[in-house]
This record gives C-alpha cells, structure tokens and sequence, in this order.
C-alpha cells in the first residue's frame, strides 16, 4: 500500500508488488504461488462472495485471476525494464470451457521470447506480445483460456 515508495522492486515478491498496486488483486485475496520470467501461476481462492449464479467462480473474478497472472508473468520477465516503459494491457480474450467449481488456478507464460520484446525496445519502438494463460479447477481440468496481449510503452 504505502509501503511501495520506501521498497524497491527487488526487496518485494511480484505478488506483493501487485497486491499493493493493484486493489483488485487484494479484493479477490488472489495467491501469487510462482511467479518467474518464465511461468506465473496464481491462484483464486473458494469465496461465495465472488460466485456465479451457479456456485462457481465468477466469471469476472476468473477474467482477474487470468489478467493478474499475466501482469505477474510480465513483471517478472520485464522488471527491469520499469524504469523506461510502462507494461499496459492491450486487449484480451478469454473462452470458457468447462464449469469451474471451488478454487481455480492460472498459469501464465509469455507467447514471445523476453530477448525480441526488449530489442523492439531498444530500437525505439513499442513492443506488443502475447501472454497465454491457463485457467484450471483442482481436478486439473482446465475451465478456461485466455490471452492477454500487453505492450510496454516507453516513457516520455
């Protein structure tokens, strides 16, 4: 919360940087379990308070879910990259496959190499890139997928 302007990136976990800059992630009390450049896995606790009309997770509270993981994913892999861009999502898509009953868990990974998105960067432009993120219940069946295309916009 206030904490943010006394911390660096580097003396926060990914989770905690978003749980303290991103209300929503707090609201839905999202567990941030693995968060690398490579892979970001999230979880939404069972909360009746954020069911759907048929006992399940919402399907806003799971459109979050997906969301946070690729914002989790996109700091990870882009942290240093903070101080000349700021990531934005772009557009998103989600399908909803299967009925998703209790906890559910994303796991995001990033659609194109870290290395190609920070030399569109430093050549000056403003890069786009796909994260692809996987929506299970604790069956491992998976319940929903979803891309988020982010874009780091260079500062200034």
């Amino acid at each position: 919360m206030g904490n943010l302007h006394f911390m660096s990136a580097d003396q926060m976990s990914i989770g905690e940087m978003l749980a303290a800059t991103v209300p929503m992630a707090r609201t839905l009390k999202l567990e941030f379990l693995e968060t690398t450049p490579e892979k970001a896995v999230v979880a939404l606790p069972d909360q009746s308070e954020y069911h759907n009309h048929v006992g399940g997770p919402h399907a806003g509270a799971m459109f979050t879910l997906g969301e946070s993981a690729s914002g989790a994913i996109v700091l990870a892999a882009f942290g240093e990259q903070l101080a000349r861009a700021v990531p934005l999502a772009v557009s998103a898509e989600i399908a909803y496959k299967k009925l998703a009953m209790g906890a559910v868990t994303a796991t995001a990974t990033l659609g194109r190499p870290a290395a190609d998105v920070v030399a569109e960067l430093d050549a000056g432009e403003r890069p786009e890139f796909p994260v692809s993120i996987e929506i299970r219940r604790a069956d491992d069946a998976v319940t929903g997928e979803m891309t988020v295309v982010w874009t780091l916009r260079p500062n200034g």
